[in-house]
């Protein structure tokens, strides 16, 4: 619902690390944001937003806001700071960084950053640059995707799948790891256009969550198992013939080499490995390969686990063997983020390397903070992430930030846990304040988005903060004074993707929301056997490799995103904790009996790597044996001041250095009896999400 109050109604993208990249509209009283809404021309999000955007003026203008760069004036993690300016600021830094690379060379120099943004410009580009030619440690940004991206290109080579618009038209609709009602918005949107149509929805999940609910059927696996999964399916669509040999023959490799191997994976054995019942393995096989057209939406939550390359990888291999890909509608989908390559080599600069460094994995800050190195890290630079909230073993990071030797600037927007280890906090500017180019991992459209508001007090966006900082360094360049519209011309001017021609930044200026140049389906050629993934060390074929931890009578805990926060971003709003209202776990009546757990109760969560604790919810939303808490609250508002990920390990996936968040296995105990709940949040008219 839109704002009644207000001066100016201004079109802009959500920024934020969602598939949907969704059309906003920013409603402006007295230079002010008092409300937002969704853009009703956005030609896929169709004026739909979701809950946690609804509410983003409490973010612009809330307590925890940064308006003015600060320097640390009490211990590290103690929040006490003093107010400084900009041109002191940016001395500072510059002038440490200078003392460090003298000292220890550049490299003893890191720069932390993911998706806090997803702005081309603001996400990576002016930032890249300067640390190329500063020659410092790379930062091999792999914390959600990689895994999955690597072992779905394995399969189809590239990063794309169906485009979503098309899945209206789908009959059989699996969302296999995926909770598309609070993580993938409008996909759900497509869905239930679908089922309207007569389509049915099936939800494989490890949680029963919002999207598991709405299910026409739902099928709970076991963390860790949806490789083996795919390997049972695959034996019952060939063993009774229903694969799609004319498709096979024409569009696949290694097809024979795939039925030896499927002899390995009779239903009774998936059966075991997934705790899947051999009935619905045989169901689930024939409905899907018998049903045209059926698309498979691959989630993220599966690829967080040791063999989570390998598990996507045999995902992607089933729409080939029943030929889905032939109608719209059917296929299958991880990412789309290939259809919008842009020119990264422009973005990046990597030619301004003084020569090659070492890379460092960000899944494992906790390593290069606290072990020793050479040279050792001396300096951090974080921005657009939270690491003192998301990375995994919370302990051994948080450790590696208090060190007294560690010089830590942090560009934010808010006042997070990361900010309060910081030598020196730079306020940046939100998306509202800035212009940027947007794309989606999902949809085929870019996005184009120019200032809705003035900047809040002295902030700086991204590209602003390393141009001072590259000529404080005394970087000479051309391509550090290069405008925001600049940059984005480059990005943008990138022949080998022919998806973009005839898209420019004076296009983007008229239209706002320009569709890719994607006239005809996508049609992968499928490698059921690879010889990639053999001259790259891996097993060629679809396998299962069980997990090193769980499955022994141990507790499984998954953490994924809850319906209020995006990862950590809103989780410092006060109206989204209420609605949340609790760091939860969630465990079955089964595993609580056997630990004299009552719902309400506080339990410690436990591992080796460390320890949080929750409130216990009593639920048949998970199964026995697997622990459930979503979201990535603030350690600040968690109890003893740690959340979840003290406990998540810092082990790398199988495939492109991912993380492996749900390979937890856990201990969890009654610490006391029921604790209060926190009060729903008060009701508001702010526009929610239409599921």
């Amino acid at each position: 619902m839109k704002h009644r109050d207000y001066d100016a109604a201004r079109r802009s993208i959500c920024p934020f690390d969602c598939p949907d990249a969704c059309g906003l509209i920013g409603y402006v009283k007295a230079g002010r944001l008092v409300a937002v809404g969704g853009d009703p021309d956005h030609p896929v999000t169709h004026g739909h937003i979701c809950a946690k955007v609804a509410f983003d003026d409490r973010r612009i203008y809330g307590a925890d806001r940064l308006t003015q760069p600060l320097l640390r004036i009490g211990p590290k993690g103690s929040g006490e700071f003093e107010p400084t300016s900009w041109d002191h600021a940016i001395e500072l830094i510059a002038g440490r960084f200078k003392q460090i690379s003298a000292d220890y060379g550049a490299e003893a120099i890191l720069p932390y950053s993911y998706g806090g943004t997803m702005g081309v410009v603001g996400g990576g580009s002016m930032d890249r640059r300067f640390f190329h030619r500063l020659g410092a440690s790379q930062l091999l940004r792999t914390i959600c995707s990689a895994a999955g991206n690597a072992g779905y290109r394995y399969s189809n080579i590239e990063n794309r799948g169906i485009d979503p618009e098309e899945t209206v038209d789908s009959r059989y609709i699996i969302s296999w790891g995926a909770n598309l009602v609070s993580a993938n918005l409008h996909q759900m949107t497509y869905v239930q256009e679908a089922r309207r149509r007569g389509a049915k929805l099936v939800v494989i999940d490890v949680h029963r969550n919002k999207t598991g609910d709405a299910a026409d059927w739902f099928i709970p696996i076991y963390p860790g198992t949806d490789g083996a999964l795919a390997l049972g399916l695959m034996h019952v669509i060939v063993a009774e013939g229903l694969h799609d040999a004319g498709f096979v023959s024409e569009h696949t490799a290694g097809f024979d080499q795939l039925v030896e191997r499927l002899r390995d994976y009779p239903p009774e054995r998936v059966a075991a490995i997934t705790r899947v019942p051999v009935e619905d393995i045989l169901r689930l096989a024939r409905e899907y390969a018998s049903t045209r057209p059926a698309f498979i939406r691959i989630g993220n939550g599966l690829q967080h686990h040791d063999n989570g390359g390998m598990c996507v990888r045999n995902i992607a291999c089933l729409p080939a063997l029943v030929g889905a890909w032939r109608e719209p509608g059917g296929g299958a989908m991880k990412s789309n983020g290939g259809y919008s390559e842009l020119n990264e080599a422009a973005l990046y600069r990597t030619d301004l390397m003084p020569a090659p460094t070492r890379t460092i994995n960000m899944n494992r800050l906790c390593q290069a903070l606290t072990e020793v190195h050479d040279p050792p890290i001396q300096a951090l630079f974080v921005y657009n992430t939270n690491p003192a909230a998301v990375a995994p073993s919370q302990a051994r990071v948080t450790a590696g930030l208090r060190r007294e030797d560690l010089f830590t600037v942090v560009h934010d927007i808010v006042m997070t846990d990361t900010c309060r280890y910081a030598d020196v906090v730079l306020p940046a500017t939100s998306h509202w304040e800035h212009t940027d180019l947007y794309k989606s991992y999902w949809h085929l459209h870019l996005g184009l988005a120019d200032p809705v508001i003035d900047r809040v007090g002295q902030a700086k966006p991204n590209i602003e903060v390393f141009q001072l900082l590259a000529a404080a360094m005394g970087f000479q360049e051309p391509c550090f004074a290069d405008s925001t519209d600049d940059v984005i011309r480059q990005a943008l001017d990138h022949t080998p993707n022919p998806r973009l021609r005839g898209i420019d930044l004076d296009r983007l200026r008229r239209e706002r929301v320009v569709r890719l140049n994607v006239a005809e389906k996508y049609v992968p050629f499928t490698y059921f056997y690879s010889e990639d993934m053999a001259r790259d060390g891996y097993d060629p074929l679809p396998t299962y490799v069980p997990l090193p931890e769980g499955d022994d009578g141990g507790l499984m805990l998954i953490t994924p995103p809850n319906h209020h926060f995006l990862n950590s971003t809103f989780a410092g709003l006060e109206e989204m904790r209420a609605r949340e209202k609790a760091p939860r776990l969630q465990i079955c009546a089964v595993d609580a009996a056997a630990r004299g757990i009552a719902d309400g109760d506080l339990v410690e969560v436990r591992n080796g790597r460390g320890l949080c604790e929750l409130t216990a919810c009593i639920t048949d939303a998970v199964r026995p044996g697997v622990v459930v808490s979503q979201g990535v609250w603030w350690p600040k508002h968690s109890r003893r001041g740690g959340n979840v990920n003290q406990t998540t390990p810092d082990r790398i996936a199988d495939m492109g250095g991912g993380a492996v968040f749900f390979s937890n296995q856990v201990e969890v105990r009654k610490l006391s009896a029921a604790c209060p709940a926190a009060p729903n949040a008060a009701t508001s008219d702010r526009q929610q999400a239409p599921i």
